[in-house]
């Protein structure tokens, strides 16, 4: 599975939209029909008046249009009220550590990142090949061909040993079996969370330049150096504490 570029899209708010405009429109349409029918009521001949089955069936399609139009607008409270509760739950992942399935990577420049495989079989060579953005392969090694986990740290630099630009890259494992057939695998990768977007009424998690699905994330953690500053914090308190009460 692969994350997605960033972009911005509300397909709630478009549909909302639509929704409260046909309301708009039938109301309209109905003024309209009625203002006809009581012209054509007043205007009639007595000696041979209308056929009221015909505005009837038309009173009737109104209704159902109209009742359709009112379980529109239900169900757009409804999916709002499923995007605000989605939201609410991605909010709390913004600024956490997470793994996640996916194939691409992305590396800040500096710090090294941590890449877990699993083969989906018995495999007798297996190499890492990562790619940058425009589909060149910058770096490969030989990894461990077992099946089961396996953790690999890639330190962010090219087969000659220069440091890469920060940005997203694609991660393969390329793992043959005995009789040099491929074996598949499936690629977890980390990053940290720096926001949330709404892509097609969908809540997506913001890893450096990419949008990250909520159901692709396994774990989450709180970062090393909030849990320090939290812990100093906290033994600063009551170091002040303490002397107070001296």
């Amino acid at each position: 599975m692969s994350t997605t570029p960033v972009t911005s899209v509300s397909g709630l708010t478009t549909d909302a939209q639509k929704t409260a405009n046909a309301t708009k429109g039938l109301a309209k349409d109905f003024d309209d029909f009625l203002t006809l029918l009581t012209t054509q009521l007043q205007n009639q001949d007595p000696l041979n008046p209308m056929d009221s089955s015909e505005f009837t069936n038309q009173l009737v399609q109104f209704s159902q249009v109209e009742q359709q139009i009112n379980g529109n607008q239900k169900l757009d409270s409804l999916l709002a009220l499923q995007l605000s509760t989605a939201t609410s739950a991605a909010m709390g992942y913004v600024g956490k550590d997470i793994s996640y399935i996916s194939s691409e990577a992305y590396f800040d420049g500096t710090n090294p990142v941590d890449l877990t495989y699993s083969l989906s079989g018995a495999a007798s060579t297996a190499t890492m090949r990562i790619e940058n953005e425009d589909g060149e392969t910058v770096y490969s090694k030989d990894v461990n061909p077992a099946t089961g986990k396996n953790t690999v740290t890639w330190d962010g630099k090219d087969q000659d040993g220069n440091i890469l630009k920060s940005g997203s890259y694609t991660v393969h494992i390329d793992a043959l079996n005995a009789d040099g057939a491929a074996v598949s695998s499936t690629i977890v990768t980390k990053g940290r969370v720096h926001g949330i977007e709404t892509q097609d009424g969908a809540i997506m998690l913001l890893v450096g330049d990419r949008a990250v699905s909520m159901g692709n994330v396994l774990n989450a953690s709180i970062p090393p150096e909030k849990t320090t500053t939290s812990t100093s914090n906290t033994t600063s308190s009551t170091s002040t504490s303490g002397t107070g009460s001296t």
